[in-house]
């Protein structure tokens, strides 16, 4: 029975975990009412709802083994199971030998100890690729061979396309960390190139209201004059009504650039 249970765990498409048959509405009215209870008696009978409960408070309190499973849990430390399966906690990518996994492209570090004199060489990461790549095709084509003939030895061919494929996996897990230096770089290079953008909108707003400034006080001279002699009343008023469009295309220009 627990062979089974293992099984159903780590298949690929496993069942969920039975815990879930615990999150209905009727066990989730009870904790908030055990929370309830509990900020009453903290706070001399007067009910908070509204506190914020925080993991470590929840895992205190006294609740049924029902419930138990509503309350998150302490963060894991070292290594925790998913689907059967551990899992480590640690962001330092792991070497296939420290797998049990045969390595199929050599490590820098040990092919240039057994020369101190020259420099560790990089590894060249697309040209393992490609052999890998064509080994896994190889290997199909074998694989296909042994069915046709002997279905029965698949087993060892299965398990050598297997070691290339994680090989192949581990390969592309170290370009990683230079994906996440890319990325930033990206990001940030976007980020510089919007506020450039932006600094060059504001300059030319800034010229664009200045010229319009500067236009208006040409007029506002002229306005100026006109005040100062007042025999023509339609003249006045011309310039009044050039003085109010000059208002309606300063506000007009402010308004397509906000």
């Amino acid at each position: 029975m627990a062979d089974a249970q293992q099984r159903a765990v780590t298949t690929a498409f496993a069942p969920p975990p039975p815990l879930w048959k615990h999150f209905t509405r009727e066990n989730l009215d009870k904790l908030d009412q055990i929370k309830t209870e509990a900020s009453r008696d903290r706070d001399d009978g007067r009910a908070h709802r509204t506190k914020e409960w925080s993991p470590a408070e929840l895992r205190a309190l006294d609740v049924p083994p029902e419930l138990r499973f509503l309350v998150p849990p302490e963060i894991p430390s070292g290594e925790y199971s998913v689907f059967g399966e551990l899992q480590t906690l640690s962001t330092s990518l792991p070497s296939l030998k420290e797998q049990g996994i045969d390595q199929l492209y050599p490590d820098p570090a040990t092919d240039s100890s057994q020369d101190p004199a020259q420099p560790s060489q990089p590894l060249n990461h697309a040209y393992y690729l490609l052999k890998i790549s064509k080994s896994l095709l190889l290997n199909f084509l074998e694989f296909c061979g042994i069915l046709s003939v002997s279905p029965e030895q698949f087993e060892a061919k299965v398990e050598d396309m297997r070691n290339l494929f994680i090989n192949a996996h581990h390969l592309l897990n170290l370009y990683r960390p230079h994906q996440a230096r890319e990325s930033l770089i990206m990001m940030m290079e976007e980020q510089l190139e919007r506020s450039r953008e932006e600094i060059k909108q504001m300059d030319k707003i800034k010229l664009d209201i200045e010229g319009m400034l500067g236009q208006l006080q040409a007029e506002g001279g002229r306005v100026t004059a006109s005040e100062q002699s007042q025999d023509d009343p339609s003249q006045s008023k011309d310039l009044q009504q050039q003085e109010i469009e000059n208002s309606r295309l300063v506000w007009d220009l402010l308004d397509e650039n906000n």
